[in-house]
Protein backbone atom coordinates (compact mmCIF):
# COMPACT_ATOMS: atom_id res chain seq x y z
CA UNK A 1 0.00 0.00 0.00
CA UNK A 2 1.62 3.13 -1.08
CA UNK A 3 -0.97 5.38 0.46
CA UNK A 4 -3.14 5.64 3.25
CA UNK A 5 -6.38 6.56 1.37
CA UNK A 6 -6.49 4.46 -1.82
CA UNK A 7 -8.65 5.57 -5.01
CA UNK A 8 -10.30 2.34 -5.55
CA UNK A 9 -11.79 2.68 -1.84
CA UNK A 10 -14.01 5.85 -3.09
CA UNK A 11 -16.42 3.19 -5.06
CA UNK A 12 -16.72 1.13 -1.91
CA UNK A 13 -18.23 3.48 -0.18
CA UNK A 14 -21.05 4.14 -3.20
CA UNK A 15 -21.54 0.23 -3.61
CA UNK A 16 -23.18 -0.13 0.41
CA UNK A 17 -20.00 -2.30 1.91
CA UNK A 18 -20.37 0.14 4.63
CA UNK A 19 -23.64 -0.90 5.65
CA UNK A 20 -22.97 -4.16 5.13
CA UNK A 21 -22.96 -4.60 9.18
CA UNK A 22 -25.32 -1.88 10.15
CA UNK A 23 -27.74 -2.10 6.98
CA UNK A 24 -30.68 0.00 9.10
CA UNK A 25 -28.58 3.01 9.64
CA UNK A 26 -26.65 2.63 5.94
CA UNK A 27 -30.11 2.76 4.38
CA UNK A 28 -31.24 5.65 6.65
CA UNK A 29 -28.25 7.65 5.94
CA UNK A 30 -28.17 7.04 2.02
CA UNK A 31 -31.85 8.00 2.22
CA UNK A 32 -31.15 11.30 3.80
CA UNK A 33 -27.89 11.73 2.13
CA UNK A 34 -30.05 11.73 -1.14
CA UNK A 35 -32.68 14.06 0.40
CA UNK A 36 -29.94 16.37 0.98
CA UNK A 37 -28.50 16.76 -2.69
CA UNK A 38 -31.65 16.60 -4.55
CA UNK A 39 -32.94 19.68 -5.97
CA UNK A 40 -34.84 22.19 -3.49
CA UNK A 41 -33.81 25.71 -2.47
CA UNK A 42 -30.53 25.16 -3.87
CA UNK A 43 -29.87 23.75 -6.73
CA UNK A 44 -28.04 20.42 -7.19
CA UNK A 45 -24.82 22.50 -8.73
CA UNK A 46 -24.43 24.93 -6.10
CA UNK A 47 -24.80 21.32 -3.38
CA UNK A 48 -22.11 20.40 -5.29
CA UNK A 49 -19.67 23.32 -4.85
CA UNK A 50 -20.71 23.55 -1.48
CA UNK A 51 -20.29 19.88 -0.83
CA UNK A 52 -16.66 20.66 -2.56
CA UNK A 53 -15.45 23.30 -0.67
CA UNK A 54 -16.69 21.40 2.87
CA UNK A 55 -14.73 18.34 1.78
CA UNK A 56 -11.48 20.36 1.81
CA UNK A 57 -11.94 21.33 5.23
CA UNK A 58 -12.84 18.22 6.93
CA UNK A 59 -9.79 17.52 4.69
CA UNK A 60 -11.79 14.54 3.35
CA UNK A 61 -9.59 12.63 0.08
CA UNK A 62 -12.47 10.56 -1.05
CA UNK A 63 -14.97 13.21 -0.76
CA UNK A 64 -13.09 16.07 -2.10
CA UNK A 65 -12.17 13.11 -5.62
CA UNK A 66 -15.95 12.61 -5.59
CA UNK A 67 -17.50 16.31 -5.47
CA UNK A 68 -14.45 17.52 -8.10
CA UNK A 69 -16.16 15.34 -10.46
CA UNK A 70 -19.79 16.30 -9.47
CA UNK A 71 -18.85 19.56 -9.82
CA UNK A 72 -17.34 19.07 -13.28
CA UNK A 73 -20.13 17.14 -14.86
CA UNK A 74 -22.65 19.77 -13.57
CA UNK A 75 -20.47 22.66 -15.67
CA UNK A 76 -18.57 24.23 -13.24
CA UNK A 77 -15.09 25.63 -14.38
CA UNK A 78 -11.43 25.35 -12.18
CA UNK A 79 -12.26 29.41 -11.29
CA UNK A 80 -15.36 28.41 -9.87
CA UNK A 81 -14.42 25.63 -7.98
CA UNK A 82 -10.98 27.05 -7.12
CA UNK A 83 -13.37 30.11 -5.56
CA UNK A 84 -15.54 28.06 -3.45
CA UNK A 85 -12.07 26.55 -2.04
CA UNK A 86 -11.20 29.87 -1.15
CA UNK A 87 -14.22 30.84 0.58
CA UNK A 88 -14.02 27.46 2.80
CA UNK A 89 -10.12 28.42 3.56
CA UNK A 90 -11.63 32.19 4.35
CA UNK A 91 -14.08 30.53 6.73
CA UNK A 92 -12.16 28.07 8.48
CA UNK A 93 -8.82 30.62 8.67
CA UNK A 94 -11.67 33.11 10.08
CA UNK A 95 -13.16 30.64 12.54
CA UNK A 96 -9.77 29.37 14.05
CA UNK A 97 -8.79 33.20 14.31
CA UNK A 98 -12.35 33.82 15.98
CA UNK A 99 -11.19 30.89 18.94
CA UNK A 100 -8.23 33.36 19.51
CA UNK A 101 -10.89 35.51 21.68
CA UNK A 102 -10.43 32.55 23.96
CA UNK A 103 -6.92 32.39 24.63
CA UNK A 104 -6.66 36.54 24.94
CA UNK A 105 -9.53 36.02 27.44
CA UNK A 106 -7.87 33.61 29.31
CA UNK A 107 -4.29 35.15 28.21
CA UNK A 108 -5.55 38.76 30.06
CA UNK A 109 -7.22 37.35 33.25
CA UNK A 110 -3.71 35.15 33.89
CA UNK A 111 -1.44 38.15 33.46
CA UNK A 112 -3.50 41.79 33.56
CA UNK A 113 -3.27 42.97 37.19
Amino acid sequence: MNNYFEKEDLSKFGSGIIGEDASLLWNKFIEYYGEVFAEGALTAREKALIALAVAHTVQCPYCIDSYTHTALNFGCDQDQIMEAIHVAAAIKAGATLAFGVQSKNISDKLTIK
